[in-house]
């Protein structure tokens, strides 16, 4: 046993983490309510893509200057405790392996099984998706505990497999709408649904995000990434930029597969009737075998954060049971108990996602939120800080780096503040009261070992 991780990842591993999970289910997932949520229209769609990219870029740009200057455990923590303190470095740590990553590793845990039960013809809601579900949680826990280097190395090789049916309906889509001309009919029919959003571009962009998230959870391996100020900048640019505009030509290569509005009625099933309307049933059915591993690969770098979550607090000396959660197998070189606390918040979270949005009568009233967005804007949220010190503190950076792109982030982590609020109304205000109360939590437990 020991208390220290080794560096065995390169930037390979990190470019594949940072594609990794963010490409993959978002993608398949948020596009279908994407074109519901414009009513059919692609042109808006398109931009909504556009500009939550560009946020991504945004924000991931002032990241990645962090990272060549700062190396510790976990970089967002690292990231919030020299800019504002070793406070509030812990609340943002405490946020992330409370609700941020399990949240939404159990959001892709379910995801997974529910592209699993569209390729076998399933019900995506009833007892085959939730017991699918519950092996895929159990199965990636299993291997990222077990074996990290394996799991590295599942990380690249599904990187490079999801890329294929988005590669492939991106180009052959786009050529195959043109052609029988759905692609130009899609473009310029505009609203064809009714749209229930006061706003449907915010509610779009909103929708997006948990399609681009992910990208921070690669600077959870900071620690165990070789030459990591030189490695981690170069997987958060060049990773960002190229899943920006991958979507955005996927998307485009959707519309010219099949109508919007045979898409918009497929629910679920939209994807695979893409698939196979261009590649026919059986090279739609192979590809969406891809889809679904693509999926797993997302979950995979999920895990990865998650498993690490509590390390990053215990190695501070900071929240529950410090020297028992920043315990390092010797075997695996992996926190084994930080782990384990890792798993049993995402089956919680994972339980609460099936109550709140999957059962036709939600278990907890007003508190059944969207946990598959609202984290990810709450996250933004806690950015701001950040940025505003970079700006006070970073006194060697250039004006741009200093001065312009954090202010363009602080304007992009508002703007994904404002449209959330459009986006889920109320649901908010729950959310928020939720979020207090697991802070005060932290708060209470922050310093524990020193109560001890």
């Amino acid at each position: 046993m020991g208390n220290e991780l080794k560096k065995k990842y390169g930037l390979l591993t990190a470019i594949a983490m940072v594609v990794g999970i963010v490409v993959g289910s978002g993608v398949f997932f948020k596009a279908e309510k994407i074109l519901t949520t414009t009513g059919g229209n692609l042109p808006q769609g398109i931009l909504a893509w556009a500009i939550g990219g560009l946020i991504m870029i945004i924000c991931a740009y002032v990241f990645a200057v962090m990272a060549t200057r700062y190396e510790k455990v976990n970089g967002i923590v690292d990231y919030a405790e020299v800019t504002l303190g070793s406070k509030y470095g812990y609340f943002m740590g405490w946020f992330l392996v409370c609700i941020y990553y399990p949240a939404i590793t159990s959001v892709l845990v379910w995801v997974s099984a529910r592209y699993t039960c569209v390729l076998l013809g399933w019900d995506i809601v009833g007892s085959e998706a939730l017991a699918i579900s519950c092996f895929y949680l159990v199965a990636i826990y299993a291997l990222n505990t077990l074996s990290p280097k394996l799991a590295g190395k599942f990380q690249v090789s599904t990187t490079i497999i999801k890329l294929i049916p988005l590669v492939l309906m991106a180009v052959v889509g786009t050529v195959f709408g043109l052609k029988n001309g759905i692609l130009i009919s899609n473009f310029t029919s505009g609203v064809i649904a009714d749209v229930t959003s006061s706003n449907p571009l915010f509610t779009a962009v909103v929708a997006t995000s948990f399609a681009y998230e992910g990208w921070i959870i690669a600077t959870s391996i900071n620690a165990e990434l070789r030459d990591a100020k030189k490695n981690l900048p170069l997987a958060l640019t060049f990773g960002t930029l190229f899943i920006a505009l991958i979507y955005i030509l996927y998307y485009t290569g959707l519309a010219g597969a099949v109508e919007n509005s045979v898409i918009m009625a497929g629910g679920e099933t939209g994807a695979k009737i893409a698939f196979a309307n261009v590649f026919s049933n059986i090279g739609g059915t192979v590809l969406f075998v891809f889809v679904v591993i693509s999926c797993l690969g997302t979950l995979n770098g999920l895990m990865m954060g998650c498993t690490r979550g509590f390390y990053s607090l215990a190695a501070r000396d900071m929240g529950p049971a410090p020297e028992v959660l920043k315990t390092i197998d010797s075997k695996t070189n992996m926190p084994t108990n930080s782990s384990i606390m890792g798993a049993l918040l995402t089956a919680v979270w994972l339980l609460y996602f099936f109550g709140a949005n999957l059962v036709p009568t939600p278990w907890f009233g007003p508190f059944s939120f969207d946990s598959s967005e609202l984290p990810i804007v709450t996250i933004y949220a806690m950015y701001i800080p950040i940025f505003i010190m970079i700006m006070v503190k970073e006194k060697s950076l250039s004006f741009f780096n200093r001065y312009l792109m954090p202010f363009l982030s602080i304007c992009a982590c508002i703007f994904m503040m404002i449209a959330a609020c459009y986006a889920h109304g109320q649901d908010v205000i729950f959310f928020l009261i939720i979020y207090a109360v697991v802070m005060v939590l932290g708060m209470m437990l922050r310093d524990s070992k020193k109560k001890i």
